[in-house]
């Protein structure tokens, strides 16, 4: 069959590399794709500002894409098209989708929403106030104290949420979300949450639900191995906050016994939540969680899989992927066996100099394929394009996050030096990448 991706990022480059690896795959078409998924096995980048098929008051142009290329199934990777209700309309013209709809994406789509959420099914979380107002915010940050959190409401890029360490970076925080004009739209409300100390990691995880799968007892949340990404600029997990600059999977100090507690506590709760607000859920979901002296509490809902997290969790599947998908779709995923590699993915992540701040674009990409094969990691591409000319094999820089080198080995060590030596392998002006990726010491962490 002919599967479309939605997204242009290293996450969706990982996707594609996943789901071209299945029997069950003809094709894999990325809209719009990048660098990297137009040079994979199986795959082909459409964009549809280019397809001379597409038609002005017809289907979605992504409807149209899936149809022409006569797509049974469809991944969405990004979280703004789901927050716009993407997923509806391919459910609306007859091609099933992973990815939620309109209404359970919202949870990731407002910080407030979500909080809400969590309190209503007693998902154990960190405590918080939603403001609209900007001096009774302030006002709330100084009666609490610091350190504190302040989120945008809405979808920020990774660019709305700061850790303040102080009274003063809060109220500082507020005035820049609220009055800046730098995250839009998303700033006009905020959330201030309570300061969780602890050590945070990723949990991805595959959806079925809907009310139909819940009557039938069919509904479920299926977790993936946890994840760790590393998102401060620089080694030592110092330097400021970026999308993520590397991670590794699975993680040494996650025992079953929290795994355990993650599930009674959060997982199962989201899952009840998810049924009582009859929610067509069928895609992927990301806890970010911190693991507390008190137990996992949840940080935040993405309704989609996380960036770079992806890069290091999907390698270590010993499964069909788009087998896996299609039981999302059809419900059948509660019987769906997981099988996951005995061994470690470590993928730190080449960025843009200047990054997270301003950085060049179009700078060219160089890689020795010899080394990087002797190495035996894989790279997937973020922020890169093809070349200058059409179907020029050049690839050039159009993101802060150009790429991750992502390695197995069976031992943490044995992956660690296989992505750094690839790593070596690549090439582009002003290139920069953290060397403790996974090391101890290079996660933010507090006492537990």
């Amino acid at each position: 069959m002919n599967i479309l991706v939605v997204g242009n990022g290293g996450r969706e480059h990982a996707i594609c590399w996943k789901l071209a690896q299945s029997s069950l795959v003809d094709k894999v078409i990325a809209v719009p794709g990048n660098g990297g998924t137009a040079f994979e096995e199986k795959c082909v980048n459409v964009d549809p500002k280019n397809c001379d098929y597409i038609v002005e008051n017809g289907d979605h142009p992504y409807v149209q894409v899936a149809k022409h290329e006569n797509c049974r199934m469809v991944v969405i990777g990004p979280e703004d098209p789901l927050a716009d209700g993407l997923a509806d309309v391919f459910w609306n013209a007859g091609i099933p989708c992973v990815g939620p709809k309109s209404a359970g994406a919202q949870l990731e789509a407002s910080k407030d929403l979500s909080k809400k959420f969590m309190k209503e099914y007693n998902v154990a979380c960190a405590a918080s106030e939603t403001f609209v107002n900007q001096e009774a915010a302030v006002e709330y940050v100084k009666k609490h104290g610091a350190p504190i959190v302040i989120k945008a409401d809405g979808l920020a890029a990774g660019k709305g949420v700061t850790v303040a360490a102080t009274v003063e970076e809060a109220v500082a925080a507020i005035d820049d979300i609220m009055n800046s004009g730098r995250v839009g739209n998303a700033g006009k409300k905020i959330v201030v949450e309570d300061y969780l100390e602890g050590v945070e990691i990723s949990v991805l995880a595959a959806v079925s639900c809907t009310p139909e799968y819940a009557v039938q007892g069919s509904a479920c949340i299926v977790p993936f191995l946890p994840s760790r990404d590393h998102k401060r600029l620089m080694d030592g997990a110092k330097g400021p906050n970026t999308g993520g600059m590397g991670t590794v999977c699975p993680l040494d100090d996650v025992t079953p016994e929290m795994m355990a507690e993650f599930d009674k506590t959060i997982l199962q709760p989201t899952l009840n939540g998810l049924i009582k607000e009859k929610f067509d859920y069928r895609g992927f979901i990301f806890f970010g969680v911190m693991l507390t002296k008190n137990g996992p509490k949840l940080l935040e809902y993405n309704v989609r899989l996380g960036d770079p997290e992806t890069q290091s969790v999907l390698p270590l599947m010993d499964f069909d992927f788009a087998a896996m998908c299609m039981a999302i779709t059809n419900g059948t995923l509660k019987d769906f066996e997981m099988k996951w590699k005995k061994g470690y993915q470590v993928s730190p992540v080449m960025v843009s100099g200047g990054y997270p701040g301003d950085y060049k674009k179009g700078l060219p990409i160089t890689v020795n394929e010899n080394l990087l094969k002797l190495s035996g990691s894989k790279i997937f591409y973020a922020g890169a394009v093809c070349g200058r000319c059409e179907n020029d094999d050049e690839l050039l820089t159009s993101g802060g996050r150009v790429l991750a080198c992502s390695a197995y080995g069976t031992t943490f060590k044995e992956a660690w030096d296989k992505a750094y030596n690839g790593i070596k392998a690549v090439k582009f002006d002003k290139a920069f990448y953290r060397k403790d990726i996974g090391l101890p010491g290079a996660a933010e962490s507090g006492k537990l």
